[in-house]
């Protein structure tokens, strides 16, 4: 039964890892090219919309997953396997959860509290691009070696 939850959690953070990627190399550098008010409004609507029940339930389905699958590991210690499962499932947890938690939404809030015309939206949204597209990237690295791990656990 772990090994398949080990292969719905390597789907989900590949799933994730995509999902983080197209931000980090699409949505966040176009959002950088436009005029301050506009990149603060669309990505104030971004935000909105990615509160829905397919994101979360991926995000935190896959977290739900990760955390049934480390306590599974340690019932299989001596596995290489579970290992392997237990590293993915901790980056996945501390690396997106975690991260997304302590530094993204932080940002977010910030971000919709922002009034987009304002000179203070305006140092708000530069700040922004550059923070949360960071910590994005270190969203992006942890769920998709989380992938490799989990994946690697599959053939150990």
């Amino acid at each position: 039964m772990l090994d398949v939850l080990a292969l719905a959690g390597a789907l989900g953070c590949g799933l994730m890892a995509g999902f983080f990627l197209a931000f980090s190399i699409c949505v966040m550098k176009s959002l950088a090219r436009l005029p301050p008010a506009q990149g603060i409004a669309a990505m104030q609507a971004i935000n909105g919309v990615v509160i829905n029940p397919l994101f979360l339930g991926t995000f935190f389905g896959t977290a739900v997953l990760c955390i049934v699958l480390t306590i599974g590991s340690f019932a299989r210690a001596s596995d290489a396997a579970a290992w392997l499962t237990l590293a993915g499932s901790a980056l996945y947890l501390v690396g997106t959860v975690g991260v997304t938690m302590r530094f993204n939404v932080p940002r977010n809030n910030a971000l919709a509290a922002a009034a987009p015309h304002s000179p203070e939206g305006a140092r708000v949204w530069a700040d922004y691009i550059a923070s949360w597209t960071a910590w994005n990237h270190l969203r992006t690295a942890a769920a998709t070696a989380a992938t490799v791990l989990l994946i690697l656990a599959q053939r150990a």
